[in-house]
């Protein structure tokens, strides 16, 4: 997640929240995207710490365990700047001007210089961000999917360029590796008497390829194409009933506090339909009653929908049920918060423990890489 300072509960319920769920079944690596962050505020970087540590304390509180779950700052772990400059070798330019998020972020972003090489690469970045660890999935929701196709792409083109360890089947007869090695031998033209037994993957696996009645070999391959596992990320909308956002103005912080949090839903749009009091409305179109579904219980929802309906309660009641609700998903999380803040040793540590243990894991992949790429 970029570090743009606190988190609203736009990112709690879009992704945090689940993430907090996923780390029960899974060995999850998350991190501070401070790369990604530069490649939009690389003109204005001076926030870029402070906003950093903000959003660690909404991880922790929120319920990302270190104990459970890797957590860590991206420009901590050097290999994620390695890996994505090689992968920046092979990749066709066209496959990062056809991500969709590229040319929307343009048109969104209109006051920023957004013709960079980081800009335009960012999603090849992500993909190293995601191919170090290695993983069978990747949680995103529906809006990220490209971003995760491309990474699969950016794999399958490294194994093709550079297949991993030549591989033979165990049950492989006892005159085949021998006939793979001479084969090997005559193709890279080396003299009748050569003993050479020292060939790369892909010599090895073109001398099989030309052996009679040999079968069962083949290549590893160094990098995986993981698996989009999508995440539920329900609508929630900001008081003006548009996406919540930082940039629209329209968000409320998940460590806002009650009072700011209750006065701002006073202020929230609901069905236009409903201008007085007596007037009927439609739950259904009401950005009100998208909160209520995220956060009210089922006896509230059906209370706050059938009073909308018959007029029987005003707009300002059912804004009331629905801070209520809110307040008490959050109160835990900001108490955790403020625990937190008085121990900053917390945040040093849990950053510097999950340093260390994505550096020893990124460290082995691009091991692999280097090594396959012919550079280690």
């Amino acid at each position: 997640m970029r570090p743009t300072g606190k988190l609203h509960l736009g990112n709690y319920m879009g992704a945090l929240n689940n993430w907090v769920h996923l780390q029960q079944d899974y060995d999850c690596y998350f991190f501070i995207a401070d790369l990604h962050a530069l490649t939009t505020d690389y003109a204005d970087p001076g926030n870029l710490e402070d906003n950093a540590n903000e959003i660690m304390l909404d991880f922790l509180s929120a319920g990302l365990d270190p104990g459970r779950s890797v957590i860590f700052r991206q420009s901590d772990v050097l290999q994620h700047a390695q890996l994505f400059t090689l992968f920046s070798m092979f990749t066709p330019l066209g496959w990062l001007e056809r991500v969709p998020t590229y040319k929307d972020q343009q048109q969104e972003l209109r006051e920023k210089d957004l013709a960079t090489y980081g800009f335009l690469g960012y999603p090849l970045l992500q993909a190293a961000d995601i191919l170090l660890y290695k993983p069978d999935f990747v949680p995103v929701g529906a809006d990220q999917v490209a971003h995760v196709e491309l990474t699969r792409e950016v794999a399958r083109r490294f194994n093709q360029l550079y297949p991993g360890e030549f591989v033979l089947s165990p049950d492989a007869e006892s005159w085949m590796m021998p006939a793979i090695l001479e084969k090997a031998r005559k193709l890279a033209g080396e003299p009748p008497n050569s003993t050479r037994t020292e060939f790369s993957a892909h010599q090895l696996f073109e001398a099989a390829s030309q052996t009679k009645k040999l079968t069962g070999f083949g290549r590893s391959e160094i990098l995986p194409e993981p698996r989009v596992l999508l995440t539920p990320s329900p609508k929630l909308p900001g008081l003006d009933g548009r996406k919540m956002s930082k940039s629209y103005n329209n968000h409320i912080m998940l460590s806002e506090p009650e009072a700011d949090l209750r006065a701002k839903l006073k202020t929230m749009v609901t069905d236009p339909a409903r201008i007085r009091r007596d007037d009927p409305g439609n739950p259904d179109i009401c950005p009100v009653f998208d909160l209520h579904k995220v956060f009210s219980s089922e006896e509230t929802q059906m209370k706050a929908a059938e009073g909308c309906r018959t007029a029987g309660i005003g707009c300002i009641e059912c804004k009331s049920w629905v801070a209520d609700a809110i307040v008490e998903k959050i109160a835990p999380i900001q108490e955790r918060r403020r625990d937190l803040e008085s121990r900053p040793s917390v945040l040093h540590d849990v950053l510097a423990n999950g340093r260390d243990r994505a550096t020893k894991r990124a460290q082995q992949t691009l091991g692999e890489v280097q090594h396959a790429i012919g550079i280690s």
